[in-house]
């Protein structure tokens, strides 16, 4: 080497003085060589990457013609370096050979990196990131020489001057070069930042700086977020799983099928299978019961086998590089947490040691703090590359888990619910997306604390072990902790379901609660619930306050044991600055591997569930549709070959030996009994059960109708279109044709109208016709309907028959399979076809089978004698509310008692949805012409309510922005001030205490100085360490005060909170409720009510502990060196502006993540609801791509908030990392005033600081996210109330003594931006009158009701009982005396009793009494329970009927003079229909009864009859004399059939 440089190498003496360099020729060779070699190293590679994965060539920029020009420039100034050797060579002294090589090595490398930088063209990312790293490298080895010539120059100006010159310039391009490689390039291939940023802007992750920025100005909107990288898209990473997914499934299949094989040879030979024996085919309610029964017996012989271990295997593979990329990052990012204690030592040697060269300490700075920033960019890097693989893990189970609903068999399917499959997407996906992001700390973990131990041996020997044991002692303690909080949380479920259970049903049933003024009861039923919620929580929060305190207490206790254990083993053993301050920074390395090892495993434990079942899905059984042949050229549409098919393979067969052909352009009705297997031939058909034999031949594309309509969440128009073009004309017709047009006038924006999930505010016949429509837009060959016609009334079934379907409908000459029931329209199909029993009995037109007398013509003859001599007229006309029973549900079904009642319960739950609607509600439409005459009338009004009233649900008010102070004022209010001052006062002392055992220590390492061993006072040295140690205990104890003390405090406001909600919700007026959809007040109590009790707790404290923690830390560096508080100030400046940016954003997307992640949830759940229907149509394709469409826009938002989260990060750390630098700086600039000890305690609490900045602002930004929940309540607890229960003035006790009531002028509207209901309404009704109101829908007979309950308060005028205007009492003095027996029976979950009597008012015998009075004593006493017998959510377990009897119960126990009958009758049988009828007159004889009535027979022999219209009386008289004049009355009675008052039979 000597000759080589033509000067010394090495010279150690050169470094050992004041002013130390490097000799020359290390710099010119040692120095030169590292950073080509590494360029020259790793440029092949880098070119091979290039060229394997090249896009099209972009254009040049000027950023490239700038860089190129440059290293030009270098070139050049190589060539000149190199002639100018040759040139000098000619003289007398002798070059040494290093200045020829060098200028040859760097002509050599300049020109390959022109190679580089040109080839980057072809790239997306201009900025190579290796070349970056090659001109850092460059530069700082460059620093070195560049100091060296500089110094040479000013000893002697002469020496080389042109060689140094040569070198400045080339230094100062470089430095431009490094510069400009800091800037990204903009591409024009991809608009997204993130793929076209250069190295520097990439780990700093300057690239977001335009989101954060936009997110600060205004709220982010989904248009501002970027969209993520190709390869990060659901279409990509889900077609790169597959390839692997279907590997590893089918090699896991493989080992399954060897599992069996096993099995079945274990298995002795005789044991077979007991078939079972069905002659008859079942309805599908029936194999639903089997399925349930046989589930059971299946889940206790063995669990059902699947492919195992395999998609841990695909998932690795899909995604090996990321995590090979992270693993290295957190490898390095270990390897340089330990460097720092070393250097620390360093430092406090360096200052105890005043003959140390100044130069060392400036060097061991920068080391530090070089150190730190590597470590950060490492560690960030790694949480974004961890971060993204979870999101992409999470993405690609969605996806999978969607595609594989679209395609998984019956079978399968059958084994979960929607909600189970649900889960699978959100919460097992979720599970396995956390788990991602931490899987390194299993290795990292074990890594770190076998370091920190290796490190502290060094230094402690031995005694360590005692730290570490402690430590380890520890886990258990926590862990039995943790075990018993899960115990209590689990508990706290359990309470917090049944109140919610109960708030829902209280919001369902809040009509009949305001009704019978029964709130206070079932306020006091929650608060009961909510009393035993707060106390489980309260023991919650004692056992985490204990977690906490011995989270708290380890570090100190291990340092006071370690230290202990140290001093005391050996005398020799004296505790030294450099000892105990890098122990301690150890010791905090320690920790955290220590508490997150077992997290980790635990969290890994929870998902191996999840992916079990999640493999258990993916892994089901496709549909298999190979019996089913499509074929295009033959002469019958459908044909059905000897086919067979079952719904499970273990029974028998559903559909048996079918042989059916249907001719093109053919009409065929499938017709028979409940269960003979209508549907099934459909599901057949469509390719949805499991063949036996046989096959199905089908012709052409195939549209379907549903028997249960499936609606999708959207507006109508989609609805019908289907993703099919949109044709204005077509689309008309099919309108018309569909009935839908009076509708669309009805609903709110016409076809435009939103349509809730599942349909929710269409009538059940709306539902069904939207669902034909949309079949009947499609342009299929084949259309399969079942039964379309069943939920709409009769005059509308025959309208679209004769429209649609029938021979002149609009789909005539397409092939038409039609299930029906509606007997009457037989006589115009082509074909007939009885089924019974999975078989068809018989086949052909309807002349043939009346004339053959078979099964068809024997059970047609039935149905006309039940009918009565009218026959068909009675089902066309008679349109009142038992068309269905009648004319669409002929008797000619032997229905078995269950279907009745499940029919019934569907008719009723669309009664419900009908009564609620009550303006679309189609109930009196005698024609269509006629109910068309109606709806112009209407019309006009419509046109007002669509600018008033036409979003019946406010739209939910989201707030943006920040959240307003006084919203945490009105927190910190319910918590209580004095708790609050106490609770901060504890932390302070806390950190006083902290300061102090910090100060202390120091002080008992400075007696290093003094003592040595042997003279070391033993006094001394236990006051040392009892004082250390009572410092310790006392942090402890101070954080234990506080988080208790915060623990009863916050449980006291959780507490005052929900009593004002619930009270405030309980008093709202029931416009509120009309326009607040349940979901919404259920989630105030749900998910806010949760966050007030757990989460905000939390993070209140750990904020103001962070908060501390930092002032302390800070103290305590300007303590020693007080310039410091100088560095404070613009650090402060910058920290708080980056959290200012961050917060504003972070907020932002954590909202849109929320909101754009449940459509992806709704869409799923309403995917797997209508799977038939999708399939069907075969468009299961353009529901995968909206699926996708879904999970990459919550995807993007995702992406942005962990990047805004990194963002953060590297920010933050960058400032922490500053404050280390510059107190080391400090310290080694005021070296000589300081001492060891000060410099270790100082150094050793600042490099604790990082984290805790970085948490400060975590938990900043989650107390805003989570004091929106308070915001939320807030917003609750000030909704304007009703008129107040109770006032001064009260009325007399007897009162209502004789039930007379006057209506004076009355007027009344619902919500006050609408029009009159009742417009002026004048009348009096005597004592003990029975009064009948009729009018058609909405003409205000309802709203007299609510009137007289005060549910509406006047507009106008005033209505009086027994001398009392109701306007002038409480709402329950008022309520308390009316009885209503409403239209829906609603009942609550609890017992009979309570159902009769909440308030336990009544004594046991007045309730028997009732009960019999009601014709339900028999039913009660044949219960189990009598009357604590339990009644179902809804009163689900009771059938209709009874449910009617016990709302007449409630009447009659109550007895006040005046009753209201709702139509109660309306969803009742006859026979009910005349108990209550019998028990009413009897039982309320002398009492005035209000009858509202739909069907005009209940009131016939009333007093009087107010006829209503448009809101005013048109006729009141009685009975008789209405219908000796020709009026409103008369055609209402004729329309029904009744021409005198005798006439009522129906």
């Amino acid at each position: 080497m000597e000759e080589y440089c033509n000067s010394t190498f090495w010279n150690s003496s050169l470094l050992d003085r004041p002013d130390a360099d490097l000799p020359l020729c290390f710099e010119q060779t040692v120095l030169v060589w590292i950073p080509l070699g590494f360029l020259w190293l790793l440029a092949p590679w880098q070119l091979f990457s290039v060229y394997r994965s090249r896009t099209k060539r972009s254009s040049l920029s000027k950023f490239y013609l700038a860089k190129q020009v440059l290293v030009l420039f270098l070139l050049i100034v190589a060539a000149i370096d190199l002639a100018l050797a040759l040139t000098e060579d000619s003289g007398q002294a002798t070059i040494p050979p290093v200045r020829y090589t060098n200028p040859i090595l760097y002509i050599c490398t300049w020109l390959l990196v022109l190679v580089i930088q040109h080839s980057r063209l072809w790239c997306i990312q201009k900025n190579s990131w290796f070349l970056s790293l090659f001109w850092i490298l460059s530069v700082f080895c460059g620093t070195f020489q560049f100091q060296t010539l500089i110094r040479a120059l000013l000893q002697d100006s002469k020496s080389n001057m042109a060689y140094s010159c040569l070198f400045f310039i080339s230094y100062g391009f470089q430095i431009v070069i490094l510069i400009l490689s800091a800037f990204s390039e903009p591409s024009d291939l991809s608009h997204n930042p993130s793929s076209t940023a250069s190295f520097l802007s990439s780990i700093t992750f300057s690239w977001f700086d335009s989101t954060v920025l936009k997110g600060y100005k205004h709220p982010l909107t989904l248009e501002d977020i970027l969209d993520v990288d190709e390869g990060l898209q659901t279409k990509s990473v889900i077609s790169k799983f597959e390839v692997f997914m279907t590997k590893d499934l089918q090699k896991a299949k493989q080992a399954l099928q060897r599992r069996r094989q096993k099995k079945k040879s274990q298995r002795s030979p005789d044991a077979t299978l007991h078939s079972l024996d069905k002659n008859q085919s079942q309805s599908q309610d029936v194999l639903v019961l089997e399925e349930a029964k046989k589930k059971k017996k299946k889940k206790s012989e063995t669990t059902k086998d699947y492919p195992k271990s395999w998609l841990i295997k695909a998932l690795f593979k899909t995604f090996y590089v990321v995590i090979l990329k992270s693993f290295i990052l957190k490898f390095i990012h270990d390897i340089l947490l330990f460097l720092n204690p070393q250097i620390l030592k360093f430092l406090i040697t360096f200052v105890s040691d005043p003959d140390t060269y100044a130069w060392l300490g400036y060097v061991s700075a920068i080391l530090m703090f070089a150190v730190t920033v590597i470590q950060s960019f490492c560690l960030q890097y790694y949480f974004q590359l961890c971060f993204i693989l979870g999101m992409s893990v999470r993405t690609t189970l969605m996806a999978s888990v969607y595609k594989k609903a679209l395609s998984l068999s019956n079978l399968a399917r059958r084994q979960y619910t929607i909600g189970e499959t649900v889960n699978l997407m959100s919460v097992d996906s979720q599970k396995l997306m956390d788990v991602t992001n931490y899987m390194h700390l299993v290795w990292s973990s074990v890594l770190q604390i076998t370091l920190s131990i290796f490190f502290l041996w060094r230094e402690l020997g031995p005694s360590v072990l005692a730290g570490v044991g402690v430590m380890v002692l520890l886990i258990p303690v926590n862990a039995l902790l943790a075990t018993k909080n899960r115990k209590i949380q689990v508990q706290n479920m359990k309470y917090k379901d049944r109140r919610l259970k109960t708030m829902n049903e209280i919001l369902n049933g809040i009509k009949i609660l305001k009704y019978f003024a029964w709130e206070p009861s079932f306020r006091d039923q929650v608060h009961g619930l909510r009393k035993k919620e707060l106390k489980n929580l309260l023991l919650f929060g004692q056992f985490q306050t204990l977690m906490i305190f011995f989270l708290q207490l380890t570090p100190i206790l291990v340092s006071v044991v370690t230290f202990s254990v140290y001093v005391l083993v050996d005398s020799n053993n004296v505790l030294n600055a450099e000892k105990a301050f890098t122990s301690i920074t150890l010791f905090n390395v320690l920790r955290f591997p220590l508490t997150m090892l077992p997290m980790v495993i635990s969290a890994m434990l929870q998902a191996s569930v999840s992916v079990d079942r999640l493999e258990k899905y993916l892994g089901g059984d496709d549909l298999d549709t190979s019996a089913i042949h499509h074929v295009h050229n033959s002469d019958k549409a459908v044909q059905f070959s000897d086919a067979s098919f079952t719904w499970d393979r273990d029974l028998d067969a559903t559909i048996r030996d079918v042989n059916l052909d249907i001719k093109p352009g053919q009409l065929v009705a499938v017709v028979g009994t409940v269960g003979s297997g209508k549907s099934s031939l459909i599901a057949a058909m469509l390719g949805e059960m499991e063949n036996v034999h046989g096959h199905i031949t089908i012709q052409g594309t195939t549209a379907y109708v549903p028997q249960q309509s499936w609606i999708q969440n959207g507006t109508i128009k989609d609805n019908i279109l289907f993703g099919s073009e949109f044709n204005e004309k077509k689309y008309q017709q099919v309108l018309e044709a569909c009935a839908l047009l009076p509708d669309l006038e009805i609903l709110p924006g016409g076809d435009m109208a939103e349509i809730g999930e599942k349909g929710i505010n269409l009538s059940g016949g709306q539902k069904q016709r939207v669902s034909l429509a949309r079949a009947t837009y499609q342009n299929s060959d084949i259309y399969i309907l079942d039964d379309p016609l069943s939920a709409v009334d009769a005059h509308v079934g025959k309208h679209i028959f004769n429209k649609v379907v029938g021979p002149n409908g609009l789909l005539r000459g397409k092939t038409r399979i039609l299930v029906t029931h509606s007997i009457h329209f037989l006589p115009q199909v082509d074909e007939i076809v009885v089924l019974g029993n999975g078989t068809i009995l018989e086949k052909g037109s309807y002349q043939d089978l009346l004339s053959k007398k078979g099964v068809f013509a024997k059970n047609l003859k039935t149905f006309m004698k039940h009918s009565g001599p009218e026959g068909e007229a009675t089902v066309n006309d008679d349109s009142e509310e038992d068309d269905d029973e009648c004319g669409l549900m002929p008797t000619m079904e032997e229905v078995p008692e269950d279907a009745a009642s499940l029919t019934m319960k569907r008719e009723n739950s669309l009664r419900r949805t009908l009564s609620r609607s009550s303006r679309s509600s189609g109930r009196h439409r005698k024609s269509l012409k006629n109910s068309l005459k109606i709806k112009n009338v209407n019309a006009l009004k419509g046109k007002e309510e669509l600018v008033k009233g036409q979003k019946l649900i406010k739209k939910e008010f989201m707030e943006t922005g920040k959240v307003k102070f006084s919203v945490y004022l009105k927190y910190l209010q319910s918590v209580g001030w004095c708790s609050i001052a106490f609770i901060i006062f504890s932390y302070g002392l806390n950190s006083v205490a902290f300061i102090g055992s910090n100060l202390w220590l120091s002080a008992w390492t400075s007696d290093s100085k003094n003592f040595n061993g042997t003279n070391y006072p033993a006094s001394q040295r236990d006051m040392r360490i009892g004082v250390f140690g009572a410092l310790g205990l006392a942090q402890g104890i101070f954080v234990l005060f506080a988080t208790l003390w915060s623990v009863y405090a916050c449980n006291h406001s959780s507490k005052t909170l929900h009593k004002q909600l619930l009270t405030n919700i309980l008093r709202a007026p029931m416009s509120f409720f009309d326009t607040t959809p349940t979901g919404r007040i259920v989630n105030r109590f749900a998910g806010d009510i949760s966050t007030v009790d757990d989460l905000l707790p939390q993070t209140l404290r750990s904020w103001v502990m962070c908060f501390f923690g930092i002032i302390s830390t800070l103290v305590m560096i300007c303590m020693p060196t007080p310039i410091f508080a100088v560095i404070i100030i613009p650090l402060g400046i910058i920290y708080v502006s980056v959290q200012m940016f961050y917060v504003a954003t972070s907020r932002q997307l954590r909202r849109l993540d929320s909101v754009t992640r449940s459509p992806i949830y709704s869409h799923f759940s309403e995917t797997v609801s209508g799977l038939p229907v999708i399939r069907a149509f075969e468009h299961q394709q353009r529901f995968l791509t909206c699926s996708e469409g879904r999970i990459d826009t919550n995807q993007k938002c995702v992406f942005s908030w962990i990047t805004s989260n990194r963002w953060l990060a590297v920010r933050l750390e960058l400032v922490g990392n500053l404050i280390v630098f510059c107190s080391a700086l400090l310290l080694v600039i005021y070296k000589n005033s300081l001492t060891g000890d000060t410099v270790g305690f100082v150094l050793s609490n600042a490099l604790n600081i990082t984290q805790t900045l970085n948490w400060l602002v975590r938990m900043t930004s989650e107390a805003e996210t989570n004091i929106v929940a308070v915001e939320r309540i807030n917003e609750y607890i000030h909704v304007e109330n009703e008129a107040p229960w109770v006032t001064d003035k009260r009325p007399p006790a007897d009162w209502p003594s004789k039930g007379e009531i006057q209506f004076n002028n009355y007027q009344v509207r619902y919500r006050p931006e609408l029009d009159l209901v009742l417009r002026g309404i004048t009348c009096h009704i005597k004592s003990t009158e029975k009064i009948g109101v009729v009018g058609r829908t909405g003409a205000g007979k309802s709203s007299l009701t609510n009137c007289l309950f005060r549910i509406l308060e006047s507009a106008g005028g005033q209505v009086i009982i027994d001398g009392v205007d109701i306007a002038s009492i409480g709402l329950h003095d008022l309520r308390g005396k009316l009885t209503i027996i409403p239209q829906d029976p609603i009942l609550f979950s609890g017992s009979l009793r309570m159902n009769l009597d909440p308030f336990n008012k009544y004594s046991d015998e007045e309730i028997w009494k009732a009960l019999e009075l009601a014709h339900l004593k028999s039913f009660v006493e044949g219960l189990q329970l009598g009357l604590y017998h339990e009644v179902t959510e809804g009163g689900d377990n009771l059938s209709i009927g009874q449910r009617q009897l016990l709302c007449l119960g409630r009447a009659v126990l109550r007895k006040s003079k005046i009753l209201v009958l709702d139509e109660a009758t309306a969803a009742v049988d006859l026979g009910t229909d005349n108990l209550i009828q019998t028990t009413i007159r009897n039982e309320f004889s002398d009492c005035t009864v209000i009858t509202i009535a739909h069907r005009l027979h209940t009131i016939m022999d009333s007093d009087k009859i107010m006829v209503l219209d448009n809101g005013k009386i048109a006729e009141y008289g009685s009975p008789e004399d209405l219908l000796s004049n020709t009026g409103l009355f008369y055609s209402m009675a004729k329309e029904a059939g009744i021409e005198n008052v005798n006439n009522t039979e129906l």
